[in-house]
């Protein structure tokens, strides 16, 4: 009765947004903020987590339960307990509010130098649970390829210190995701493998980083290889340093520490060395320069509070959460808040106002609840529905937006269309030109390197940095269950006082010396330039090639250059800038063969198409007319029957039937479907077959086309 008698007395603010869990937690915190403890009373002690556990059915509980984790108190813990008066519950808010203790790093490198395992060591050493190798890697395709798709943030504890830290892409494709990033943090640790050096894609983060005024950490990393020597290593921080200084870097951030590493044996040190004592094989020295050489933040707690929103993520219990840096201010649970944007025509604009329902922070590799956040701090937040990446969160009473984030222009582009073939509709449960579109609206507000824009019966131009970028969009799309028609990639080009420019890249090779012939021969047809070539250090055999070289000519490259060093080379290439055109590019391309008849492939039509050229088809495949089924050994295309089956008689002959014996066939992946297509082609995706065909399957209409386009 005493419970039933407090509560009518005292009512608390019970929220709009639901009867379940959220009113259980303001009764509790409702409870908690009274002057006056109520701890005489044992019922009441016991009241908050009763009527949070029968608010809750059981499915909701082990739900959020695995959702996510309260701690009890964080390391740099916003929540006052219960105090006596005003004054002690302010001191002791300000007194947690200490931004000096923080410290906001990114880790970015070049792809493969060993940024993610380095992570790994670092969540390691500062007492995280590390669930598998590459824990940063959370998505599926990350995890299947290798390789970093999306920049994610995470904080660890260190010597009464919270390091945000922020773990981005390597790729050039995703350049995106490293350019937003930039904003949140104050230093950046720049990975370098010290066998390889600085490579392209480590230009371009690296100037990302000076350009936003980053206060840069060199750590050389893989120095235990044998082939990394003290003076490889000196070379290599000779050519780092060349490279500031090219970039333009101030005084302050040429003078930066450089440290050595093995991110794979998990220690780092300040002096050369290929075995540290036992002791001192950790990252504690690595922890150490990023405390004492990145600056904290700087805040202004006592201004209005203010978030920019740089990641955006969807859950199904809390809804749209965003993840951003506090400006200004501090924020707590159950804030009014309210979400801005900024527009050339009428200027700020309010996109929805609401409430902080929950504050998140990622702690490891769990995501913990906390009660408030101050400036400086990298959090994430759920209770609007509508603000995405780019616009601001902030108090009601605040009507300016902040900056919003800048990107380099998408460099090509792709039109996603519905797939017409005859075999459509088969694999996938979503084929409408409406449901392909929402889902590419919902990929373009989370990531800002992607623009869409709606065409011509049911299809939309993807723009992007690449083909991975795009191909990475596809994959997933399809393992959702879309069917796509998907054109060959376009270059978007620029006109500046009547000149055509279009996009240049910048390549580095590493060959077999027996193999640079080819790889040059190849290039050159695709209008490459070479900039520099010479020996690789402590590689006897190996040649090393600097090239510029058109968008254009580097689609489809990959799996050729694969194909000429035999696996042996690797290939790294990251956007220069807008040149002027260079002229058409040379044969780059075979015909093909094309289908023309439907139904199930045979082995006996295959054996006699193999001396044709190579086949991308398999025996008891289905095809149809307009499928292309393999590549012509000419530069024509031609039109065949595999579905040709032999003709039967009743007549029985002794060795009358040969044993068909056909050639493994070359089955494509979306990223060399993508890079083999032609202007008149298509790729066909589902969810369980990837297919090549013409724009027109009618043969006749094909022949009228091109003869329109020649004439």
């Amino acid at each position: 009765m005493n419970l039933i008698k407090f509560y009518t007395d005292n009512p608390p603010p019970l929220s709009r947004l639901g009867t379940g869990y959220y009113q259980a937690q303001e009764l509790i915190s409702f409870t908690k903020s009274q002057e006056k403890p109520l701890v005489e009373d044992p019922f009441l002690t016991m009241a908050g987590p009763l009527l949070l556990r029968s608010l809750l059915s059981a499915s909701t509980r082990k739900s959020l339960s695995s959702h996510m984790v309260r701690l009890p108190r964080l390391t740099r813990g916003f929540s006052a307990g219960p105090a006596t008066s005003a004054a002690a519950d302010t001191t002791d808010l300000n007194a947690c509010l200490e931004p000096s203790r923080l410290r906001n790093v990114a880790v970015i490198a070049h792809v493969d130098h060993g940024k993610t395992t380095l992570m790994d060591r670092l969540l390691r050493q500062c007492g995280a649970d590390i669930p598998h190798e590459r824990a940063m890697d959370s998505i599926s395709l990350e995890r299947e390829r290798g390789i970093t798709i999306a920049s994610k943030v995470t904080s660890i504890s260190w010597k009464e210190n919270e390091l945000n830290m922020v773990d981005t892409p390597g790729h050039a494709d995703f350049g995106g995701e490293v350019e937003r990033v930039v904003g949140l943090v104050e230093g950046a640790v720049l990975v370098v493998d010290a066998g390889e050096g600085p490579l392209a894609q480590t230009k371009f983060v690296l100037a990302k980083a000076l350009n936003y005024g980053l206060r840069p950490i060199l750590l050389l990393n893989k120095v235990d290889r044998p082939s990394v020597s003290e003076e490889r290593c000196n070379e290599v921080e000779s050519l780092v340093f060349d490279l500031f200084a090219n970039l333009g870097a101030t005084d302050e951030q040429l003078d930066f520490p450089v440290l050595y590493a093995s991110a794979k044996e998990g220690w780092a040190s300040s002096t050369f060395t290929k075995d540290p004592p036992a002791g001192a094989k950790n990252m504690s020295q690595l922890l150490d320069a990023i405390v004492s050489h990145v600056p904290p933040p700087k805040a202004n707690l006592d201004g209005p509070f203010q978030m920019l929103v740089s990641m955006m993520e969807k859950d199904f219990f809390l809804g749209r959460i965003l993840t951003g840096r506090v400006s200004s201010g501090v924020v707590r649970v159950g804030d009014k808040i309210h979400g801005l944007r900024s527009k050339e025509s009428s200027g700020i604009e309010k996109i929805e106002e609401g409430k902080v329902v929950k504050l998140m922070k990622k702690k490891g590799t769990n995501m913990v609840l906390i009660d408030s956040a101050g400036a400086g701090d990298i959090i994430s937040m759920a209770g609007l529905a509508c603000p995405s990446i780019g616009h601001t969160v902030a108090n009601t009473e605040v009507m300016t937006a902040l900056p919003s984030i800048v990107l380099d222009p998408p460099t090509i582009s792709m039109t996603f269309g519905v797939n017409d073939s005859p075999l459509g509709g088969r694999d996938g449960i979503h084929l409408t030109g409406g449901k392909i579109g929402d889902r590419l609206m919902a990929e373009a507000e989370t990531n800002l390197a992607i623009n869409v824009i709606p065409g011509l019966s049911e299809s939309f131009e993807v723009q992007g940095r690449g083909e991975l970028q795009l191909g990475i969009l596809i994959e997933n799309m399809r393992r959702e269950g879309f069917e796509l028609s998907i054109s060959p990639p376009k270059v978007m080009y620029k006109t500046e006082n009547g000149q055509k420019l279009e996009p240049i890249e910048e390549v580095t090779s590493e060959v077999n010396d027996e193999h640079v012939g080819l790889v040059m021969e190849a290039l050159s047809h695709r209008r490459a330039e070479v900039t520099d070539m010479g020996p690789v250090d402590g590689n006897v055999g190996r040649t090393r090639l600097s090239l510029t070289c058109p968008s254009r000519g580097l689609v489809g490259y990959r799996s050729v250059f694969s194909s000429d060093t035999r696996g042996t080379g690797f290939m790294h290439r990251a956007f220069l800038s807008y040149e002027k055109y260079r002229g058409a590019l040379g044969n780059v391309r075979k015909g093909v063969l094309v289908s023309m008849g439907y139904g199930l492939i045979t082995a006996y039509a295959l054996m006699s198409l193999e001396a044709r050229g190579t086949l991308f088809v398999t025996p008891g495949m289905e095809t149809y007319d307009g499928m292309i089924v393999g590549e012509h050994s000419r530069d024509t295309d031609l039109d065949v029957n595999p579905v040709r089956s032999k003709e039967l008689t009743n007549i029985r002959a002794a060795s009358k039937d040969e044993n068909v014996k056909l050639s493994p066939p070359r089955l494509l992946t979306l990223e060399e479907a993508i890079g083999y297509v032609a202007s008149d082609e298509l790729i066909e995706v589902t969810p369980k077959a990837i297919r090549l065909r013409k724009r027109y399957l009618d043969v006749n209409k094909r022949k009228a086309m091109s003869k329109r386009l020649k004439g």
